[in-house]
């Protein structure tokens, strides 16, 4: 059984990009613990079910030399697929963080999701829905896998969380620590590794 310090928790920041997503997780004192990129489904699942055969099944971008006709009922069904798969996905990701990490994990902060109607049909027939669904369908995965787990789910503001991380530690700018926490990672230290981890120092 592992023993740590009263109050010892980590927190993960997550920057995802379609399916993808950096994960950066800090000890609450500030830490670098983990850092890995991910992929919330397997090779060959499509990335963007809303965006490409959602959209073609109502009638859009079908002038695309990659479009492919399908019809309504079986996008919805190819999304519910997608989304169970990210389901899963983001269960065995968070397990695998979880584990390599030598503190517990409290809380998780994910890009905030726009407001999008209900149901995938309505998101599929509404033409800005249907450009953002499949961002919030993978966020929600990861916000889901970790309720589950009991860590607080934090939603963050990708103009203003750099702010709120320098708030957060006491500084007016956190760019030297996120400097510093990547020299500690090594390569690659990118821009979306910058974010997760402010998401993370913002907690």
């Amino acid at each position: 059984m592992m023993v740590t310090a009263e109050g010892d928790s980590a927190i993960v920041g997550v920057a995802e990009h379609g399916n993808s997503a950096e994960l950066v997780t800090v000890r609450r004192r500030g830490a670098l613990l983990d850092r890995r990129r991910v992929d919330l489904t397997d090779p060959g699942t499509p990335t963007h079910p809303y965006h490409h055969q959602g959209a073609w099944a109502v009638g859009r971008y079908l002038d695309s030399p990659w479009a492919k006709p399908i019809s309504l009922p079986d996008a919805i069904a190819l999304i519910e697929r997608v989304e169970k798969a990210a389901g899963a996905g983001a269960v065995r990701i968070l397990d695998a963080v979880q584990a390599d990490v030598p503190v517990p994990v409290s809380h998780i902060a994910i890009r905030a999701c726009p407001e999008l109607p209900d149901g995938i049909e309505a998101r599929i027939r509404d033409n800005r829905a249907q450009t953002m669904a499949d961002s919030v369908m993978y966020r929600m995965a990861l916000a889901h896998a970790a309720k589950a787990r009991g860590w607080t789910v934090c939603w963050y503001d990708r103009d203003t969380v750099f702010a709120a991380a320098a708030a957060a530690s006491g500084i007016d700018d956190i760019a030297p620590v996120l400097k510093t926490m990547g020299r500690a990672a090594g390569a690659p230290w990118q821009a979306r590794h910058k974010l997760a981890a402010a998401a993370a120092l913002a907690v």
